[in-house]
């Protein structure tokens, strides 16, 4: 066996395959994008001036998952699963709704990508733990982008945040 395929015990099957399926593969890392993508969001001030944090938790998820449209096959377990499209710049224009949710939660949030399906945007805090916010709340996916990607490809409903 290949010393790379330590994927078997990274993620389930069905999350490998997809990701797989994406163009990912075990030590992917794409840095010059992701540093692309850093300068872009730190770059960015909205009209009403709210700026983006970019953090190594958020550069790191970039490069290696950055670029990535993931499909995931069947049914899911017990939601659809989301088919994703992994670019932060689908949170470009979002930094006040990341900065107030990162604030509510005593953290930092960066923008990772977006489920394509509804557009709900994926985002990371500084310490690496994933969420989605769409148009019904805001969700914690998981203390990892491992935990997140798997939830998300197989179907595992999302924790809602609570006020409080």
């Amino acid at each position: 066996m290949h010393p790379d395929r330590t994927s078997t015990t990274r993620f389930p099957v069905p999350v490998d395959a997809a990701l797989r399926a994406a163009g990912w593969q075990p030590g992917r890392w794409d840095i010059k994008q992701a540093e692309i993508w850093a300068d872009i969001l730190r770059e960015h001030t909205s009209p009403a001036g709210h700026r983006h944090t970019v953090f190594p938790a958020a550069v790191e998820a970039w490069a290696e998952f950055g670029g990535l449209t993931i499909t995931p096959a069947g049914p899911g377990r017990q939601i659809a699963p989301a088919a994703l499209h992994l670019d932060p710049l689908h949170g470009l224009h979002l930094a006040r709704t990341l900065g107030d949710l990162g604030r509510a939660l005593g953290t930092e949030l960066c923008p990772l990508g977006e489920e394509t399906d509804t557009a709900a945007l994926l985002a990371v805090d500084a310490e690496g733990r994933v969420y989605t916010i769409d148009h019904t709340g805001d969700w914690y996916l998981g203390p990892d982008i491992d935990h997140a990607l798997a939830a998300l490809v197989t179907g595992i409903p999302p924790v809602r945040l609570t006020a409080g």
